[in-house]
């Protein structure tokens, strides 16, 4: 089974520093290993744009990976555990908390990042996409959390990221649904944070504002979209994500605002 800690190890960078390294000392010689080296962490939605660049920028630290999507991909991660999972199936997703666990010996880190996008005047918007941005973004990140916790309960440095939005700060015009299901992300992060926190798990909030994917792509979105030039990548979130989760442990952050330079703020 895979050893989830180090025996010896001494810092060759800057703590403070997000890409750190240590240098492993054992009978084989010293390899260098990433923060993250020794920890598991699940994404959800991880087979394409923030939620693949999360599951690779965890990996290069060290993360060993579950990745949950409806497509199983693996992302070419090596050892990943990936399977097709609909976070709007409980059981999929336990079983794969249970795979992830039983290959690397528990979980430490939870992305919550699935979800799914509709924008448009609120009386045109279909019953289909109105019930989809519910039961994705809500109940599925809702789904998440029960199906991951006890694990996340038994590790000594567990976190739970949730990627909501800035739709999730904010109403924004033509977004009402989508904005209502990013709020409810919002407020079940901070009120797990409030419940977790005396156990040691950590919840943090994630708000990006515009990215660059083809996230609601033909339902509000258009590859012409002018805005689009200017967003954020999906690198931009995920560097972000792992300065969250290699945080040390004696504080926590609760929530990370960040827009891209082209977009006005409000107030």
């Amino acid at each position: 089974m895979f050893s989830r800690a180090p025996a010896v190890a001494t810092l060759r960078s800057d703590d403070d520093q997000l890409h750190g390294e240590v240098a492993i000392s054992g009978t084989e010689g010293t390899v260098v290993v990433g923060k993250l080296d020794g920890r598991v962490a699940l994404v959800t939605g991880a087979s394409r744009g923030i939620g693949a660049a999360i599951a690779h920028r965890l990996a290069s630290e060290g993360a060993r990976l579950g990745l949950a999507s409806r497509s199983g991909d693996d992302l070419g991660i090596e050892d990943a555990v990936a399977r097709p999972c609909d976070v709007r199936d409980p059981e999929a997703l336990e079983a794969l908390v249970g795979e992830t666990t039983e290959r690397f010996g528990g979980l430490d880190i939870l992305v919550v990042n699935a979800g799914v996008g509709a924008y448009g005047p609120f009386l045109d918007l279909p019953d289909d996409q109105l019930e989809e941005m519910i039961d994705v973004n809500v109940k599925g990140a809702l789904y998440s959390i029960r199906a991951a916790l006890p694990r996340l309960l038994e590790s000594d440095s567990a976190d739970i990221v949730m990627l909501a939005s800035e739709a999730g700060r904010r109403g924004l015009p033509f977004e009402a649904v989508y904005s209502a299901s990013k709020f409810a992300q919002i407020g079940m992060t901070r009120a797990l944070d409030h419940e977790l926190r005396e156990s040691g798990v950590r919840c943090t909030n994630v708000a990006p504002g515009g990215v660059a994917t083809d996230f609601a792509m033909g339902r509000g979105r258009t590859p012409d979209m002018p805005e689009l030039e200017g967003m954020m990548s999906p690198e931009d979130v995920a560097e972000v994500v792992a300065f969250v989760v290699t945080r040390p442990r004696n504080h926590r952050i609760l929530e990370v605002a960040l827009r891209p330079a082209t977009e006005a703020s409000w107030g």
